[in-house]
């Protein structure tokens, strides 16, 4: 019979061993996550020129309220320094678990729309995350209490639940980053297939190649967990967080530099060179030889909306202004951003910028 105590010394208090090495690898672990997160929290407010948005908060409490509290708490749990009041430590690290496990995959879930657009897709992810926070967080936290609180006879049936518990919500939240991120690389490789600037290709490797580190981590901390590592587990997990989160925030800010600089380029386009005499050249502003392509929706990577609440995260008002008088787009409701004065439209696969096709005056006509 399995015995589900054996979770690791300090599941049910604080480090009871005496082991320098031990103490060394904890105090540096929770260093590598304060480092981490407090870094990750200057990059964002230096980054962001207005702090809003859903991926601004969900990294800065990701980092803040959850990889600050969620080391401290550990830190102070198993070095005994609150043995008097027990229950600080064990509020401090389930707040900052709270925030720092189902804060990291909100941050997933932020940026999927860029490289998605199943809306039933991402609406099935966005319930997932939430029922998930509910089914395995709450059951944790109220075992993580009685593991850490109650004492004699009433503590082995809170030490038995928790190492059951402990291994289901750690295998049901590594499934759900799995889910998230699975996502992330399958779109990758569409991208990859369908477009042919190679020059976007670094970005998108980049992508790929950091959700696949993802799974690997969360595969680490499995291991760990179902060794009955608990200390290790429990601080590495802090600092496998932080480092993700760091790696998220420098390839998702270039996914948004991939879909502003995303425009079709098609192989040949000639201008109409010739017209009728009673045309007036200078009032021709599209291509007549050919039929206006039918309305549809561009790729996902191409959604104006998407790619305008991206921008307006990263870039100063003065420097984002729209330009609505384009015509011409796919859908008709094309925009031009105007980034640094550079226009650039996202929907009209011909337009780079608002101009004119004018001819010379004919020979003894007025111009």
């Amino acid at each position: 019979m399995a015995d589900f105590t054996a979770a690791g010394n300090g599941i049910s208090g604080g480090y009871q061993g005496n082991s320098l090495a031990m103490q060394i690898t904890i105090a540096t672990l929770a260093g590598i996550t304060w480092y981490n997160a407090f870094e990750l929290m200057i990059l964002l407010f230096v980054t962001f020129a207005d702090y809003r948005g859903l991926y601004f908060w969900s990294l800065l409490i990701a980092s803040s309220v959850g990889l600050l509290p969620y080391s401290l708490g550990f830190l102070l749990k198993f070095f005994n320094l609150t043995d008097s009041q027990p229950w600080l430590p064990v509020t401090l690290l389930t707040i900052g678990w709270w925030c720092m496990v189902t804060g990291q995959s909100i941050v997933l879930y932020s940026r999927l729309h860029l490289v998605l657009s199943n809306q039933r897709i991402l609406r099935r992810v966005l319930i997932m995350i939430f029922v998930n926070a509910i089914i395995l967080h709450i059951p944790t936290t109220v075992l993580t209490y009685g593991t850490n609180l109650a004492s004699g006879p009433a503590l082995d049936p809170y030490k038995t639940g928790y190492s059951i518990m402990e291994k289901i919500q750690m295998t049901g939240f590594c499934l759900q980053e799995f889910i998230i991120s699975g996502l992330y690389i399958w779109e990758t490789v569409r991208m990859i297939r369908l477009d042919p600037d190679r020059t976007k290709r670094k970005i998108q490797y980049q992508l790929l190649i950091i959700n696949l580190i993802i799974i690997i981590l969360d595969i680490g901390l499995l291991v760990a967990e179902y060794m009955n590592f608990y200390i290790m587990e429990t601080m590495l997990k802090g600092a496998v967080y932080s480092i993700k989160l760091k790696l998220e925030f420098a390839v998702l800010g270039k996914l948004i530099h991939l879909v502003h600089n995303h425009v079709w380029k098609p192989e040949s386009f000639s201008a109409p060179t010739d017209f009728p005499d009673f045309v007036d050249a200078t009032r021709v502003t599209s291509d007549v030889t050919h039929a206006p392509p039918r309305s549809r929706r561009g790729p996902s990577w191409m959604d104006p909306d998407d790619i305008s609440i991206a921008m307006f995260e990263h870039l100063p008002p003065e420097h984002l202004r729209t330009n609505s008088d384009l015509s011409g787009s796919w859908s008709g409701e094309g925009r031009a951003y105007h980034v640094d004065h550079l226009p650039i439209d996202f929907m009209n696969p011909f337009t780079g910028c608002q101009c004119r096709t004018r001819r010379p005056p004919r020979p003894g006509k007025p111009g």
